[in-house]
């Protein structure tokens, strides 16, 4: 049977501290009852005495949490922290004082400017005072992987027989590799008397991009607390990440043996709420909750993917709250997923249109990072679905200014033949049109114009609607493009297309669409 991992989770604590993260009283208590939604075991909501909106928070947690759920309040050995610490904890279904003092000699030198007998002596007595109020407190040596391991020994034994039932190692500046970390914790297990009688937790930092390899080191020497934060946000580079912790732990059980109560389908919920909160999105490479953590675009990827997700995706979207996997459409993507998006989408393409549809995507892609799916739809619309093309752009420039007179210089091919003319009008899309005209032959009334981006972003697909008036019939065209002048062309071009299909012979017509 695994062994049960508790998740301490300090997003409220040491999670708010880090710069940009601020919440207040209202946001913390959200994020709390979702943090009760994902089940971790603890919830440290705040540091009582930093100042009275921390006090009210980890009061108001301490209220409304229950179900079961750890409350801890963050204190440091003197008493007034630690009466300020129950005073806001006492409404708790499960109150838990957490204190803590530094014990490497470069904090003890010159940040507490105490000795070693000093600093114990701090130790004992809050955790004593602490455990006249509650029968749950934690115990941290701060700075712990800097600490003299005779003396951290010494610390967590006089800690333990103070009544401390949670000691927690904390990698304070993120400085410890996984070896040494775990043969930290390994030292204490063998060399504290009764430290099988206390749950021993692991509190590591990311400086070094190490916070999650630590905790997990930490687990395998003994560690069933892990202290972590949503996101991994923290002091500095912050914290060890909860979701790549629980994530971990679930899916390589083989190797470690262990479990946590977590409800792993609120974790993107919870991640998104937070960067809510906050406004601080996480990056999109970022694992389990970044956005690219389930998208795939390089082809081959994709075609294993859709071969059989296991390919390239260890553990499902949906296992963590996403809902689905994303075949991101960008240049390096191909046939397979074009052709699967496209289905998606309600679009069955045999292999000829399809490979022109291939050919238009390639190109757009060249200008865009991403292809969304309405830009497919007007790929097919426009390469598909299209009026057979008389006339085709070859080429357009244009040249348009506040001090002078728009123009623009446009190429087509008509089977073998180039025509080349240039027009000026009263902008660069007005010169387009005129220089068409001059090309055609046919010199159209334009009834109406409307453009609108077809995709959200700067590099957006522009569609262009226009129509136009021959013979007192009205005919409507369209174009799209990240350009909206060759998308304007590509519209009017497309009108004098359909113009010029109606007044060719039926003998001749070309088939329409599929």
């Amino acid at each position: 049977m695994a062994t049960r991992i508790l998740i301490f989770d300090t997003t409220l604590r040491d999670g708010e501290q880090s710069p940009g993260y601020s919440m207040n009283t209202r946001e913390k208590l959200e994020l709390a009852r979702q943090l009760a939604r994902l089940r971790v075991d603890v919830i440290e909501a705040g540091f009582p005495i930093a100042s009275p909106d921390d006090f009210e928070a980890v009061k108001v947690v301490s209220q409304n949490i229950r179900e079961g759920i750890t409350v801890a309040g963050l204190c440091r050995t003197r008493d007034q922290d630690i009466d300020r610490a129950w005073e806001a904890l006492q409404h708790a279904e499960r109150p838990r004082i957490h204190t803590f003092i530094a014990t490497s000699d470069i904090h003890m030198q010159y940040k507490l400017k105490m000795s070693r007998e000093e600093v114990m002596e701090a130790a004992v007595r809050a955790v004593r005072r602490a455990r006249g109020y509650t029968d749950d407190v934690e115990f941290s040596c701060e700075d712990a992987c800097r600490t003299d391991p005779d003396f951290l020994c010494q610390m967590v034994d006089a800690a333990i027989k103070a009544g401390a039932t949670t000691i927690n190692i904390p990698d304070t500046v993120g400085y410890a590799m996984p070896w040494e970390y775990g043969e930290r914790i390994c030292t204490l297990m063998k060399r504290v008397p009764n430290i099988d009688t206390v749950i021993v937790s692991a509190h590591c930092h990311n400086d070094l991009g190490l916070a999650v390899s630590n905790s997990l080191e930490g687990i395998r020497q003994g560690v069933r607390q892990v202290e972590c934060t949503i996101n991994g946000i923290g002091e500095r580079a912050g914290n060890a990440s909860l979701e790549e912790i629980v994530m971990t732990i679930r899916t390589r059980r083989d190797l470690l043996n262990v479990e946590t109560g977590v409800n792993t389908e609120e974790i993107y919920k919870t991640s998104k709420l937070l960067t809510t909160i906050t406004g601080v999105p996480v990056q999109p490479n970022k694992a389990i909750v970044g956005a690219n953590a389930f998208a795939h675009e390089a082809g081959i990827h994709q075609h294993g993917m859709l071969s059989h997700a296991l390919t390239y995706e260890i553990m499902t979207p949906q296992s963590v709250g996403v809902p689905q996997s994303r075949l991101v459409l960008g240049k390096h993507s191909g046939r397979h997923a074009l052709k699967k998006r496209l289905q998606d989408l309600g679009v069955d393409l045999n292999e000829e249109d399809l490979n022109r549809a291939f050919v238009r995507f390639k190109e757009l892609c060249d200008k865009k990072k991403e292809v969304f799916d309405d830009d497919l739809l007007a790929i097919v619309e426009e390469q598909v679905l299209a009026t057979p093309e008389t006339y085709v752009l070859e080429h357009l420039q244009f040249a348009s200014g506040t001090n002078m007179i728009p123009t623009a210089t446009i190429r087509l091919k008509k089977q073998d033949e180039i025509f080349q003319e240039s027009g000026w009008g009263d902008g660069p899309v007005d010169a387009t049109f005129k220089a068409i005209d001059q090309i055609t032959g046919i010199h159209p009334r334009l009834k109406d114009y409307s453009i609108r981006a077809v995709t959200s972003g700067k590099d957006a697909l522009g569609e262009v609607m226009v129509s136009i008036e021959v013979d007192g019939q009205t005919v409507i065209g369209r174009g799209t493009s990240t350009d909206v002048i060759e998308a304007s062309a590509k519209a009017y071009l497309n009108a004098i297309n359909r113009v010029v299909g109606r007044q060719a012979p039926p003998a001749k017509e070309v088939r329409q669409g599929v």
